[in-house]
């Protein structure tokens, strides 16, 4: 799945023991096939993100923002 800028993403957690965290694109770095974007997390850090196959999702529309 490609994101757009403003999208609602949630990025899944490689561990048990992390939550999934909640953010917004903020730029699409580089489209398929290997998509990478900036993301600003709701904890307030800003990441470059390359997902892994299916680590990132797009945000329920009702989720709130986690603080």
């Amino acid at each position: 799945m490609t994101f757009q800028v403003g999208d609602r993403v949630v990025a899944e957690s490689e561990s048990t023991e992390r939550r999934a965290r909640a953010g917004t694109v903020r730029e699409v770095l580089r489209e398929d096939p290997v998509p990478r974007y900036r993301i600003d997390w709701d904890d307030g850090h800003s990441t470059v993100y390359t997902p892994a196959a299916g680590a990132l999702h797009a945000a329920r529309p009702d989720a709130e923002p986690a603080r």
